[in-house]
């Protein structure tokens, strides 16, 4: 635009009201998030175009985007009207209280409690730019994905960027346009650490911070070049977020971290919607393993499960077996190349296929809502990798079924492993080997038991295990009939809603949300979980409003797919 020319009129109207409306309801969380998004479109008029902003709009932008960066207060009003939820989980409050105030945090939550709720609040909350550190590069971009349904603006740098994508998002980033930047620990320590040197973090999370602590179940190398966050980046909050982690790793995560004055917030372990049964293997199953898996999946065809395996033969095996019963099954292990793991996570998480059945390679960082069941066909090598992966199951906090299968002969091969081991941690996972099969071969409680062994003292559940409700749910499933194609199809099994829920328009709601998440190309729980579908055929909500009040319907959500669902609804 030359000297002295106007901007359009519209563009200088757009503006003026934008810096009118900010200022004139700055204390609300909807007219933020509303102001936010007008502030993001007129961003990318003015990447296009500069050209066409005069100063006196451009200082007014300035102002309207600095104001948007200071912290709101109004945390539970954030909660309810930017992310849909009417109310806390346990344990979450502490910690964005926390966090809020400037402290070092250690959260230890099971999954399925709403970890990720403690940074992506805040980052909403505290203005600048929030740093994730995640573990996983293939799912981020499914991050990413999530964030933008709610209307938070995020990216992710890895090195599955080209150089152009790279460049364009450390140009966003430093000129503050992205609230949250997710990037692996491996990137931290290469250019990514770099870019971040130049950019104002408010909040630093760590994710899987087990994974620091040589005395954790998953340590990773990489997570070692966090130890100079703090330093490194102007000494901002640490967050350090885990849902498996005794006494003596969460001392070594404050350690490693040199985390100062760290509140510490440890949540139950319990989680009353997992259904726990432990079979041991051998002449009293009554079938091989193998088979007992099948009949197990194939009594809950089509629903999303994952099955542990002890081997990379024995994932292809079983996989190769459940796909002869017809079953979507995937299998997924280190010794596959990154194109086919990524494949596979993909396929898993957009529902293509119902089952993967992985090693321990598989499953951190997954965050699959739906997941009905977890098998260890083989028992895993700690109490600890055994928590982590039956967390992965109900994380919507439906009911699902986790099933172990274990042996003498799992001990003796986690012994060869550990001769393998530097002699200083050998003890150590032959001794975790040993508690894990005392858990599976025990009389008592199995949640009181597993609990126990994080520091948490609870009475007997009651209902949800087989020593406290006995319940054989093998026997209650029928030997499964090979080959697929010799056999006459039979119709998909959902799962049953519960009895307050019409079934039929709980499968028409699942079945738009398929439809509009084909359209998006993302998860389908990246549209609405299980548990909110189940809530919408329950409350059956007549207009936006109350649609509105279910949990998991926020505004950015109920303007992108608020009509589509209502028509439904209304039959």
């Amino acid at each position: 635009m030359e000297p002295g020319e106007e901007p359009p009129a519209d563009l200088r109207a757009r503006v003026t009201a934008l810096y009118d409306a900010y200022h004139a309801g700055t204390a609300d969380a909807r007219q933020r998030q509303a102001c936010d998004r007008e502030l993001g479109e007129l961003r990318a008029i003015y990447r296009r175009n500069s050209g066409a902003f005069p100063p006196d709009l451009v200082s007014m932008l300035k102002q309207v985007a600095a104001s948007l960066q200071r912290p709101s207060s109004d945390i539970e009003g954030v909660l309810k009207d930017f992310f849909g939820f009417a109310a806390f989980r346990p344990g979450q409050k502490p910690i964005i209280d926390a966090v809020v105030a400037g402290r070092d945090c250690v959260g230890i939550m099971p999954t399925g409690a709403g970890k990720s709720l403690t940074y992506q609040l805040p980052a909403r909350l505290l203005g600048g730019t929030t740093l994730v550190v995640s573990p996983l590069i293939a799912l981020m971009k499914d991050q990413v994905d999530a964030m933008a349904k709610v209307g938070l603006r995020a990216t992710f740098l890895n090195s599955s960027l080209s150089l152009d994508e790279r460049r364009d998002r450390t140009k966003r980033l430093r000129a503050g346009e992205f609230e949250l930047v997710y990037a692996a620990p491996e990137g931290i320590e290469a250019g990514v650490g770099h870019v971040l040197e130049n950019i104002a973090l408010s909040l630093i999370a760590v994710d899987e911070a087990h994974c620091i602590s040589h005395w954790g179940h998953d340590f990773r190398p990489a997570y070692r070049n966090l130890t100079g966050l703090k330093q490194r980046f102007g000494r901002v909050p640490v967050l350090a977020l885990t849902a498996t982690a005794t006494d003596e790793v969460a001392r070594d995560i404050v350690e490693q971290l040199k985390m100062q004055n760290a509140a510490v917030y440890r949540g139950s372990f319990f989680r009353s919607n997992l259904k726990l049964h432990a079979y041991e293997k051998g002449a009293a199953l009554g079938a091989s393993t193998s088979q007992a898996v099948a009949r197990l999946v194939a009594a809950r065809r089509d629903q999303s499960g994952i099955i542990y395996c002890l081997s990379r033969k024995t994932t292809e095996q079983t996989a190769e077996l459940l796909r002869g019963v017809g079953i979507a099954a995937e299998a997924y292990h280190a010794g596959l190349d990154s194109e086919e793991r990524t494949r596979v996570q993909d396929a898993f998480q957009n529902g293509t296929a119902n089952v993967v059945v992985a090693t321990i390679a598989f499953g951190m960082g997954i965050d699959k809502p739906n997941v009905r069941y977890v098998i260890h066909r083989d028992m895993p090598r700690s109490l600890e990798g055994y928590y982590q992966e039956v967390g992965r199951a109900g994380r919507d906090g439906l009911d699902s079924d986790c099933v172990l299968f274990y042996s003498w002969a799992d001990v003796k091969s986690y012994d060869r492993f550990a001769d393998d081991a530097p002699e200083s941690l050998a003890p150590r996972l032959r001794a975790q080997a040993r508690q894990m099969y005392q858990f599976g071969d025990g009389s008592s409680c199995r949640h009181r038991r597993l609990v126990a062994h994080f520091g948490e003292s609870i009475g007997a559940c009651g209902t949800s295990c087989d020593r406290c409700q006995p319940h054989d749910t093998l026997a209650s499933t029928s030997p499964v009939a090979a080959p697929a194609a010799k056999r006459e199809r039979r119709a998909p099994s959902r799962g049953a809603p519960p009895p307050d829920v019409d079934a039929e328009l709980f499968q028409r709601l699942r079945d738009l949300r398929r439809e509009l998440a084909a359209e998006q190309k993302v998860p389908a729980y990246v549209v609405f979980s299980d548990a909110t579908l189940l809530e919408m055929a329950a409350r059956r909500p007549q207009n936006e409003s109350e649609l509105h009040q279910v949990s998991g319907v926020g505004p950015t959500k109920l303007e992108r797919y608020g009509s589509a669902f209502l028509k439904v609804l209304r039959g």
